[in-house]
């Protein structure tokens, strides 16, 4: 029976029985156990990981379905290992262990976190096993531990490589262990990082963000994020002064529209501001997010009354809308325009002053005129229609 035991490689057995898994499931910390020897460490009152002794603000069991299947695998080979599985296992261990060592000075996980980069980009088929041994949840909990108060030099490069890795791991694995930035001091790291980081940071934060958004499992932290005054702000103060990190925020604050109460606070927080402000500068870019961002204007005008008063109080608000209506390069910014025009002129004269002003007739008759979709012509018409019936009315 030992040697039995004494050929069950380490990754497959419970840290607490030290048996082979038939049950595997993991903690939010990323730490993985058998479910019966969990259950019986929490019914003995235990509230904390038996291995890391970190307190469990979350104490929800998430089957390993991953490593199930990697033992189920291991068994059909006759308790031995494809080559391929011997020599990714032992080094990612290795590496985790490194990482999570209190003795490991900054330049070691550095290093380390480098030999972990070029594991993923030189062989991603090894992507699962690194997210088997929970190096999400590790990587994650030192990313938005505790920060270095000074926040430069090599701590900055530590933390830009911590979430440059969380990122090519997200796409791979489970959402859920993001839902510790719902603790107040994970989130406030979070707000100190996007605030005092560098445009990689910003930028890499920001698709954190999109992430965040785009799974059910994290749909309370989305709504957490989407309401923070300090979050908005810092989006709203990039996408208006920053060309180069400015697109990474526009697509945050379109994946936070997912929500509708997220929608009514990038309204509140004056992000239509933001997003008109942006239009703008980069109408004679050729390569920016202007669609996404015409889209998501779209989003908050339809979703909100205030959304509609805020485009048309703006002095440039109606004229940016307008601007996007005949785009060659971009018909799907060309229609989130019109159907914004649409619900603005329909209620309100100033904003059909407005956008005749700013030459929307015009635009109109390019439009009709261009190669567009049959569906976008009928909205130039819709709106020209519109424009001339409240027209004669008024008259």
């Amino acid at each position: 029976m030992k040697e039995a035991q004494m050929t069950i490689p380490h990754l497959f057995r419970c840290p607490i029985s030290l048996d082979l898994f038939s049950d595997p499931v993991t903690l939010s910390t990323g730490q993985t156990y058998d479910r019966s020897s969990i259950e019986k460490w929490f019914a003995f009152g235990n509230l904390t990981c038996p291995v890391t002794m970190q307190k469990l603000h979350d104490p929800s069991l998430v089957p390993n379905h991953n490593l199930r299947h990697l033992i189920e695998q291991w068994r059909q080979m006759g308790h031995h290992f494809h080559p391929e599985y011997s020599t990714t296992i032992d080094p990612s261990l290795y590496l985790k262990r490194n990482l999570e060592s209190p003795h490991s000075t900054l330049q070691d996980k550095l290093q380390m976190l480098e030999k972990i980069r070029v594991l993923m980009d030189e062989t991603p088929f090894k992507t699962p096993f690194l997210l088997q041994i929970g190096f999400l949840p590790l990587l994650s909990q030192l990313l938005f531990g505790k920060l270095d108060p000074q926040f430069s030099g090599k701590y900055a490069d530590f933390e830009e490589k911590l979430l440059s890795c969380i990122l090519k791991l997200i796409p791979f694995g489970e959402f859920q262990c993001l839902n510790m930035l719902k603790e107040e001091s994970k989130l406030e790291s979070f707000l100190v990082l996007f605030e005092n980081g560098s445009g990689m940071m910003k930028q890499n934060l920001c698709r954190l963000v999109g992430a965040i958004s785009s799974s059910p499992e994290t749909r309370e932290l989305c709504a957490m994020i989407g309401r923070n005054h300090r979050f908005l702000q810092g989006i709203d103060h990039l996408i208006q002064q920053n060309f180069e990190t400015s697109e990474a925020g526009i697509e945050a604050i379109s994946a936070l529209c997912c929500l509708e109460s997220n929608r009514e606070s990038l309204v509140r927080e004056g992000l239509i501001n933001g997003l008109i402000t942006y239009i703008l500068n980069t109408e004679t870019k050729e390569r920016s997010s202007s669609g996404t961002a015409m889209t998501t204007l779209e989003e908050l005008v339809g979703s909100e009354r205030s959304g509609k008063e805020a485009l048309i109080k703006d002095p440039r608000g109606v004229k940016a809308v307008v601007k996007m209506v005949f785009r060659v390069s971009d018909h799907g910014g060309s229609e989130s325009a019109l159907n914004s025009l649409i619900m603005v002129c329909y209620e309100s004269l100033e904003a059909r002053e407005k956008a005749i002003g700013a030459g929307v007739l015009t635009q109109l008759l390019l439009l009709l005129q261009s190669q567009c979709s049959c569906r976008i012509k009928s909205k130039a018409r819709t709106l020209l229609k519109l424009l001339r019936s409240k027209w004669d009315e008024e008259q």
